[in-house]
């Protein structure tokens, strides 16, 4: 994937840009446009071009702060990999948007059900051995592991070989020289082809649909299944629906779960697709598919996994609980726990856009008015310029004001 660096008057150029280059043509500067616009960012032609754009991000934040816990990255700490005002646009004019499901749709903090042994082995001793694994990895379906055996009293003495951590897979390591393996379906049965025991495929196929499943194998061989329950964040089919009403024509979740937690938990939330048992390149290729058919694309996550993702979005969402590598790439990190953040930075995104335009439009109009005037002799220039400076005193005072009203906000 490509990541590039911009500098500072890049950064600042982006939104003004676009919303410039829409402006007719019979303003006189069609053909200068591009030069111009190249050299706003340091030398605006209408003061109020410069002020108004800065002092309506601000008013975003502040906003921001008063509806929700929002940290938008370019704005808060530094420059970002492509700026807090394309961050903002996509947020407005965004199409699709993709969830991951642990940790974004649920509250990641899943909690072991049943263990499910096979091939006649003990579930506590299989318990035992899982968390001997799990409790190197960071993860929180690995902390529910851990803490599980720790609830049974099941100590877990380090009598395995080096642990190796396959990425968005699972776990492998050595046990009394057997290969163990722990983590989804697709990385013990396709990647590794480990086998259901012979006369267990009934029991295999009846495992409960409302649990996500780590699997458990021993040489070659599944040994248990450990259901984990990771409840649904209460908000989150509100939030969904409340989406679409602002706009959002097409909401998917991806998951590395299997397909039939991924499927009933994407009828509870009420997503548009659904796409399970997908590797982080699989949840960047699908972004990359819908930016090619132009539509704009937002993705929410909070793991290493969908750091590719995040990544190739046109703004990428993470969650403050999340991963710190998610949070660094992320464009916007939601330090809120509730999903509704995620609808009052669209809201607060589609008001700044509509406040630019608005302020774009107002600023050009007067400003050709005053040339109109001047050069028919109609105000002389101590007139048009101190109309001129009322004008940028204006358009700012109005930019510093609320981006939603009061009953907005408290929605």
């Amino acid at each position: 994937m490509e990541i590039r660096e911009m500098t500072a008057p890049e950064e600042k150029q982006q939104v003004a840009r676009q919303i410039l280059e829409g402006l007719p043509e019979w303003f006189g500067i069609a053909e200068a446009r591009e030069e111009y616009i190249a050299q706003s960012a340091e030398q605006p032609c209408f003061a109020a071009m410069g002020q108004g754009k800065p002092i309506g991000f601000l008013c975003l934040r502040e906003t921001g702060r008063d509806t929700m816990e929002l940290a938008v990255m370019g704005v808060d700490r530094k420059y970002h990999r492509r700026g807090c005002g394309w961050a903002l646009f996509a947020a407005a004019k965004a199409y699709a948007v993709v969830f991951d499901k642990t940790g974004t749709l649920t509250y990641a903090t899943p909690t072991v059900a049943e263990v499910i042994p096979f091939g006649g082995h003990d579930a506590n001793e299989m318990l035992r051995l899982a968390a001997c694994l799990e409790e190197h990895y960071p993860h929180s379906m690995a902390n529910a592991v851990v803490e599980a055996a720790r609830e049974k009293g099941l100590s877990h003495e380090e009598y395995h070989s080096r642990v190796e951590y396959v990425v968005a897979h699972g776990i492998s390591s050595t046990v009394n020289e057997k290969k163990v393996l722990i983590g989804s379906a697709h990385f013990v049965f396709e990647d590794e082809g480990c086998r259901i025991p012979a006369g267990e495929e009934a029991a295999f196929a009846a495992l409960p649909e409302k649990y996500s499943q780590l699997y458990l194998c021993i040489a070659g061989e599944l040994a248990a299944v450990i259901c984990v329950y990771d409840p649904l964040r209460e908000e989150a089919k509100a939030a969904v629906a409340a989406l679409h009403a602002c706009g959002i024509g097409n909401i998917v979740m991806m998951t590395g779960d299997n397909h039939r937690t991924a499927e009933a938990v994407a009828v509870q939330v009420g997503v548009d697709a659904c796409f399970a048992e997908v590797l982080p390149e699989d949840k960047a290729n699908f972004i990359r598919e819908e930016k090619a058919k132009g539509h704009t694309v937002i993705m929410i996550g909070d793991g290493v996994n969908d750091s590719p993702a995040l990544s190739e979005a046109d703004a990428g969402i993470a969650i403050s609980t999340g991963a710190a590598i998610a949070r660094e790439i992320a464009d916007i990190t939601i330090a809120s726990e509730d999903l509704f953040a995620l609808v009052t930075l669209r809201r607060l995104s589609e008001a700044l856009m509509a406040r630019i335009h608005r302020n774009y439009r107002t600023i050009v109009g007067f400003n050709l008015m005053l040339i109109i005037l001047g050069v028919a002799g109609l105000i002389p220039p101590t007139t048009s310029a101190l109309l001129h400076n009322a004008s940028t005193l204006g358009i700012s005072l109005h930019s510093m004001t609320s981006l939603l009203p009061e009953e907005e906000k408290n929605k």
